[in-house]
């Protein structure tokens, strides 16, 4: 197709000059990668005023030129210049084509062109509009003058998407967790949380993103299980000579500032935990239950990163990157905590959370670029998250309990110190081959997840209002009408996954591609929890709630009748041990493997200039089990099931080169949704005020079971169509608008359930579930400098969707029950409006120091959190505005110190509940243990030096 076009430029340029002058053209291609296309490259001829630049294809051409020898000049930042004589005769074009290779004598412009050319907005935009697929990237220049920090934030700045406040959920269309893929350089990920299957993407900084991309639409490449989109996170590496860089912040949180902090007993400031070798019971008599001092609450944050290149006598080249960076984050947040079905069952209308988080990230990438048409790629990422949170709610002394035993109507207090570190192992290989016809990648992964939950400590008090009377006379007591219900509880997950892919792109003629492709995954989770809880013998007040130490000593573990204060109780006892005192075994545990194998087949035609063609077939095979031990189905607990079925997926994509600045895309899909392992296994997660689990149903029937609206089908059915209009105004400006539709049979909703403990759980609710939108992006350049870069630029993406869902009357399964008062409803998840906004001012008339400011809003409205049943209402997450301010300053080449004011409207972050009585604040167990709080405004200074 560039031959043909160049060959229709010639000709044309030909007939045009026929009079007694001639033309000049070519094709410049990029060595560095792979001969792509090289746009936007500067030609000149040499002693004269006369020059072009190359367009998104790579092309440049010159008209009506006196013949003669003219010396053409080839310039790109980072490349090396290239001065190439050619002859020009009367009535004809001459064609020169070069090949730009990247320049070793400035390691300054080295360094410009490896850090830019792939996350430049430019070049992404260029990516966009040459893709087959319909995509949208966002690349680590946007990311950095949108002051980003990391791949949630980054998505959240491309259209139709949302992010949840106070959870790591990230919503496509309005579509959540459950329909979103995510991937790194095009192989699977791990989740790091037993409730979510996709990682968190707060846990990948800036520093290893080069550029985070959405397809919106499905192509036979990707896993069957797709819906929203797949998110791709393309990671850094480096070609040049060498370089080192580091940098270091800090900011504080309008909320956080000036608090005593506190955090967990036993964890660094790091985010470590250092006792997972110790026997939980061990750590409970070793260990006491108040919170220790946090320090100051300063964020603080390091980090550096460092790339050296070697070229070898044969031509390849051997090249290194790594990174690594530290970053802590103080919140506080004050709110209120109800658990509200159809009565209120506990209400905290003060409560207060501190939360302590850190994440620390190291990467490494070594590429070998054999020659120019083989390279390999191996990347290693290690990610530890951590989370460590103290709750106390209820201190005002209002709190209210339903099932209390002092009073019912107010003194209900609870404290709850929970830890949550996340180890995170990713490790790729990665190999590109060119042939003549053939290219062939492939890759291979390994993911290895430990998320744990070591030692939540969780106390309940009734008579708080005592604390705050200043009565020695008068004390709190504990609450204590199960042994659980004063608790140390320990969890782990463990999740591993193999993953591979291979495709084979043949150029069967000029205008047809062909792509073969394989790729599997086997996935495998391991969980298991264990609880002490402590039956409180001596219950005649706690003098000092803030010295619980004091009370829960070895001294005083009641070891003999009535002899101490407490005893420690365990539900699964060892065998010929009591339940009493004693090590017990796990309570739950249940383990999952999911093992998919498929191969694709696509065909890219193109069809003349204007259209390109993408008929492709996925055929996929898969097997899902599940085994659980659990103690809240009783004798129904230790149970299996397994899914598994073979899948023809067809899916079709059209390209229409409406000009060669615009495109009409269309593309129709077939694809599933399975579900997840959180979904099925039926464990309870109990947080503060709230449930949720499981519901193994959703694999299918069992024999011998009666059922009412339960399908024999474990996954979702999904029709996909999509239609979008781009036009790429110049290389920095883009209009585009789209439609879609999607149809979903048989969907998965995560619902309240209509009894007495409000569990959230998840079930098939109805037949079909139907999503239309629309969605619109603007890139504007306002104002520009004499070579045409952006000097004030704004940016604008809104997204409006219509959801409807039917609902079933009752659904009766094997171990759960649900029933819906209404027949319609909107689809979980999805916010009818969302929009991202950003204006930024770049002046360039300063001739050492490059400002650059940027004023960033993002907006989702009201979405639906969870379905209620039965009488209950839906939760709904109300709408939340964001709004951030980044100022950039780069002082000549090497110096920044870079300004951050985030969050500066501050909403309210709010979950409620529709009743009869009107709406009522409430907590999700999709968000924080606070509701109706502020997170605070977010003011920070960075400074980075480059070596």
């Amino acid at each position: 197709m560039k031959k043909f076009i160049l060959l229709f430029i010639i000709f044309t340029t030909a007939l045009s000059n026929a009079q007694g002058t001639g033309s000049l053209g070519g094709i410049l291609t990029d060595k560095e990668y792979n001969n792509e296309p090289l746009a936007f490259a500067n030609v000149l001829l040499k002693g004269t005023t006369i020059g072009t630049t190359s367009d998104f294809d790579g092309l440049y051409s010159f008209e009506n030129i006196e013949p003669g020898t003219y010396t053409l000049i080839f310039s790109f930042v980072g490349y090396e210049t290239q001065e190439i004589n050619a002859n020009v005769v009367a009535g004809k074009t001459t064609e020169v084509n070069v090949i730009m290779n990247a320049s070793a004598a400035s390691l300054d412009e080295v360094l410009i062109t490896t850090t830019t050319k792939r996350e430049s907005e430019t070049a992404l935009l260029l990516d966009q509009k040459k893709a087959v697929e319909i995509k949208q990237s966002i690349g680590a220049v946007e990311l950095e003058r949108k002051g980003v920090s990391n791949a949630a934030g980054a998505v959240a700045k491309i259209s139709g998407v949302s992010k949840q406040e106070g959870s790591s959920n990230v919503y496509v269309r309005g579509l959540g967790d459950r329909y979103l893929n995510t991937t790194m350089n095009g192989l699977s990920l791990p989740s790091n949380d037993v409730s979510k299957k996709n990682i968190d993407l707060d846990l990948f900084s800036s520093d290893v993103i080069e550029n985070v991309s959405i397809s919106k639409a499905y192509s036979s490449k990707f896993y069957s299980d797709f819906a929203a989109g797949n998110v791709d996170i393309s990671s850094k590496d480096y070609k040049g000579n060498g370089f080192f860089n580091f940098g270091v912040g800090s900011s504080i949180n309008t909320n956080a500032i000036g608090k005593d902090f506190v955090r967990s007993e036993g964890t660094g400031h790091f985010g470590f935990y250092n006792r997972y070798a110790q026997d939980p019971f061990a750590v409970i008599l070793s260990h006491g239950f108040d919170p220790v001092d946090a320090g100051t609450p300063i964020n603080t944050s390091f980090g550096g990163s460092f790339g050296k290149s070697f070229t070898f006598e044969n031509g390849s080249k051997l090249s290194f990157y790594g990174t690594g960076s530290f970053e802590n984050d103080f919140q506080y947040r004050k709110g209120s905590n109800v658990d509200y079905t159809n009565v209120e069952k506990k209400a905290f209308e003060e409560a207060e959370e501190f939360e302590y988080g850190t994440t620390t990230t190291a990467m490494a990438s070594i590429i070998y670029k054999i020659d120019s048409s083989n390279t390999i790629k191996f990347n290693s990422l290690f990610v530890n998250s951590s989370s460590d949170k103290v709750g106390y709610f209820g201190i005002d002394g209002k709190g209210r309990n339903r099932d209390a035993i002092a009073n019912t109507d107010e003194g209900f207090f609870q404290q709850n110190i929970q830890f949550n570190e996340n180890l995170i192992y990713v490790n790729q290989l990665i190999g590109i081959h060119k042939f003549d016809k053939i290219d062939l990648d492939w890759g291979f992964g390994h993911n290895f997840v430990n998320a744990h939950e070591p030692d939540r400590k969780r106390l309940s008090f009734e008579n708080y209002q005592y604390a705050l009377d200043n009565d020695p006379n008068t004390n709190p007591i504990f609450y204590s009408n199960v042994d659980f219900d004063n608790q140390r509880y320990f969890q782990d997950i463990q999740d591993e996954e193999l993953n591979g892919r291979i495709n084979l792109a043949y150029e069967a003629k000029e205008n047809i591609k062909l792509n073969f492709g394989y790729n599997a995954r086997t996935k495998e989770r391991r969980f298991n929890n264990v609880r002490y809880g402590y039956d409180i013998i001596d219950n005649s007040g706690i003098a000092d709630v803030n010295d619980l130490n004091s009370f829960f000593t070895l001294d005083n573990l009641n070891l003999t009748s009535n002899e101490g204060t407490y005893e420690i109780k365990v539900i699964k006892p060892y065998p010929n041990l009591g339940n009493t005192n004693r090590p017990g075994l796990d309570e739950n545990t249940y383990k999952g493997k999911l093992d998919i194998y498929a191969g694709y087949f696509n065909a890219e035609i193109n069809f003349g200039e204007k259209w390109l063609i993408v008929p492709g077939l996925r055929v996929e095979s898969f097997d899902q089990y599940i085994e659980y031990d659990v103690i809240n189905l009783g004798v129904n607990g230790n149970d299996n099931i397994s899914a598994s079925d073979v899948l023809f997926l067809p899916s079709l994509s059209l390209k229409y080169a409406l000009k060669e600045d615009q495109n009409l895309r269309f593309s129709a899909s077939q694809t599933i949704s399975l579900p997840e392992f959180k979904e099925v296994a039926p464990f309870v997660y109990e947080s503060v005020s709230q449930r949720i689990g499981g519901n193994p149903d959703l694999l299918g029937h069992k024999e011998g079971i009666d059922y009412t609206n339960v399908k024999d089908v474990s996954y979702s059915k999904i029709l996909n169509l999509d239609l979008k209009y781009e036009w790429f105004v110049t290389k920095s400006e883009l209009i585009s608008i789209g439609a879609f539709y999607k149809q979903i049979e048989d969907p998965i909703n995560q619902v309240v359930a209509f009894d007495a403990t409000g569990t959230q759980r998840f079930f098939r609710t109805g037949d079909k579930a139907q999503i239309i939108g629309v969605e619109a992006e603007i890139r504007k350049n306002i104002i520009v400098n004499e070579n045409e870069d952006p000097e004030l630029s704004f940016g604008l993406n809104a997204t409006y969707m219509h959801t409807e869902q039917d609902l079933f009357s009752d659904i009766i399964g094997s171990n759960f029950n649900v029933s819906f008062v209404k027949d319609k409803e909107e689809l979980q998840g999805a916010s009818p409006l969302i929009v991202n906004t950003d204006i930024s001012y770049s002046p360039s008339s300063f001739e050492n120091y490059k400002p650059i400011a940027t004023l960033a809003f993002s907006y989702f409205s009201d979405r639906i959190d969870a379905l209620g049943s039965g009488q209950l209402g839906n939760v709904i997450e109300k709408g939340v505005p964001t709004l951030d301010f980044i100022l950039k300053n780069k002082i000549g080449e090497k110096f920044e110190i870079n300004f951050a004011a985030k969050n500066l409207l501050d909403p309210s972050i709010t979950y409620i509940r529709e009743t009869t009585q009107g709406d009522i604040v409430v907590t999700s167990p999709n968000g924080k243990d606070v509701s109706d709080y502020k997170k605070g405004m977010n003011i920070g200074l960075q400074i980075k030096y480059k070596f």
